[in-house]
């Protein structure tokens, strides 16, 4: 039957969780240009065939390993902007290098399929609307004490130093890095809640 949709296995399915866990590993590994339907077969035990059932494409897996990443990321943000500090809790799951690794490639990958950073552009889109919302919130009419600052350029000049921070300290780059530090601390400071 010509044109017929191709069965696809359940997203709840374990052995299609072992396959997302399999390409996590492989990329972390050996980079994302090492993933192929055989190499991650061969990583989780199975059988080619059995990938492609769960993941039709290396694009399909990739963009799932993408959102399982993002899954992890939006926890720790969301915990971050729940705690009593919200703003420094952010400002260290930015600096935070235990990611590199996947962030470096994942980046890399968005470079160059197309799947991947469409899925990375969307979800970025949301999860920033979601910080500028909580940080509005949060901060209130602190936010004038940066002049020129409002929640939207804070979450990105935060996201940006420390994602500049990770990804040179990945590479050992760590010039300029405690001096870009102080001045977010220093920001950081002059957002906390008066504590008369």
């Amino acid at each position: 039957m010509a044109g017929a949709p191709r069965r696809v296995g359940a997203e709840t399915s374990a052995t299609r969780a072992l396959i997302v866990e399999a390409t996590a590993q492989l990329i972390r590994d050996e980079g994302y240009a090492a993933v192929s339907t055989r190499r991650v077969a061969a990583r989780a035990g199975l059988k080619p065939s059995l990938v492609h059932y769960y993941f039709p494409t290396t694009d399909d897996l990739l963009v799932e390993v993408s959102r399982q990443g993002a899954v992890d990321s939006d926890r720790m943000i969301e915990e971050a902007l729940a705690s009593d500090d919200p703003l420094r809790a952010l400002w260290d799951f930015f600096v935070d290098t235990s990611r590199t690794a996947m962030a470096l490639e994942f980046m890399a990958m968005a470079n160059h399929r197309e799947a991947v950073r469409k899925y990375m552009a969307e979800h970025s889109e949301t999860m920033r609307a979601r910080q500028v919302e909580i940080l509005k919130h949060i901060l209130g009419d602190r936010i004038a004490r940066l002049e020129g600052f409002d929640p939207a350029g804070l979450t990105v000049v935060l996201a940006g130093i420390g994602r500049a921070i990770v990804m040179e300290e990945g590479l050992g780059v760590k010039t300029g890095h405690a001096e870009a530090m102080k001045i977010v601390e220093t920001w950081l400071e002059k957002l906390a809640p008066d504590q008369s």
